[in-house]
């Protein structure tokens, strides 16, 4: 496992070693003891998640403003544009993005930190994508950042992703996202 720094300095691609010959392929996703060892962090994966969408959904930007949440995403179908926000006030980089491609094929995964707004879109038929989080669901505490504000000028592969003049496929609580300047941030 190798980590490769972000324009922001706290997101990182994470490069797996894959072992692959004419059967296939073979890495390790997660291993804690080697996780810890390369970035010193001390959060523990307490849940989960999959989710699958189609062509041209955006799902974000979603964050917990308590029982924050610091994630690590990986695609094991399709391919996503997948984006974290910093939301962190004192930050150099607060209102900043980071946009990554995963894939299936180049089996990266991105580390996002607790503190940032996430969202992806899919860019392939089908996308499958797996994340483990630091924190508990709570939707008492989830927001949702406008995918489209412009204060965050986030360049998202619309035509890629197939989207029509209509945008990208949204969710009800995904198309009423709020600016920036109207959401809480943190410290």
């Amino acid at each position: 496992m190798r980590l490769v720094p972000t324009a922001i300095s706290d997101v990182w691609i994470v490069e797996p070693k894959v072992f692959g010959d004419a059967r296939g392929f073979f890495y390790e996703s997660f291993n804690e003891r080697l996780w810890r060892e390369l970035t010193h962090l001390e959060f523990r994966f307490v849940q989960d998640n999959h989710s699958r969408s189609a062509r041209g959904v955006l799902r974000g930007l979603h964050y917990q403003t308590h029982q924050t949440q610091g994630k690590l995403l990986r695609v094991s179908i399709g391919e996503i544009f997948d984006v974290a926000v910093d939301l962190r006030r004192s930050s150099p980089t607060f209102g900043k993005s980071v946009g990554v491609r995963l894939s299936a094929e180049n089996k990266n995964m991105l580390w996002i930190p607790p503190g940032f707004a996430h969202g992806f879109l899919v860019l392939s038929e089908l996308a499958d994508v797996l994340y483990k989080a630091t924190d508990y669901y709570a939707p008492q505490h989830e927001c949702t950042l406008a995918w489209n504000d412009p204060m965050l000028g986030i360049d998202w592969p619309l035509a890629a992703g197939g989207c029509g003049p209509d945008g990208p496929v949204l969710s009800v609580k995904d198309r009423a996202g709020k600016l920036l300047k109207d959401t809480p941030v943190f410290p």
